[in-house]
C-alpha cells in the first residue's frame, strides 16, 4: 500500500476553509480512481509535545502503490481535485507520498 499525505497550512479563515474542504473538496477527492481509504485528523494538530504546528488538517489517501497515486493524479478526476486546492487552501498545502508497510 501507499499513501498520500495531504498536509493543509492554517489558512486564513478555518470556519470557510471546513465548509468547503467538507461540502466540496473531500466528495471531489472522493472520485479519484484507485483510492481505498481516505482519513483526516479532527480537533487541532498538535506536536507530542503540545506546541503548536503549521497544519490545520491532515489527510491521508491510501492507494495500492505509489505508481498507482502517480496514474490517479493523472486521471481527469485528479487533476479536477489538484486544481480544486487553490479555491480553499489559502495557507497552502504540503502534498506527500510514500509506500507504507506494517510490521
Amino acid at each position: 500500500m501507499a499513501k498520500l499525505f495531504a498536509m493543509y497550512k492554517h489558512p486564513a479563515d478555518a470556519a470557510a476553509f471546513d465548509s468547503y474542504y467538507f461540502r466540496l473538496h473531500v466528495p471531489l477527492a472522493k472520485k479519484v480512481p484507485g483510492l481505498k481509504r481516505y482519513e483526516i485528523t479532527r480537533g487541532p494538530v498538535s506536536s507530542l509535545g503540545g506546541t503548536a504546528v503549521p497544519y490545520h488538517l491532515i489527510a491521508v489517501l491510501t492507494f495500492d502503490s505509489l505508481a498507482a497515486i502517480q496514474s490517479a493524479l493523472a486521471t481527469p478526476e485528479g487533476q479536477a481535485t489538484a486544481a480544486d486546492l487553490a479555491k480553499f487552501a489559502t495557507g497552502g498545502v504540503d502534498l506527500y507520498a510514500a509506500d507504507d508497510e506494517s510490521i
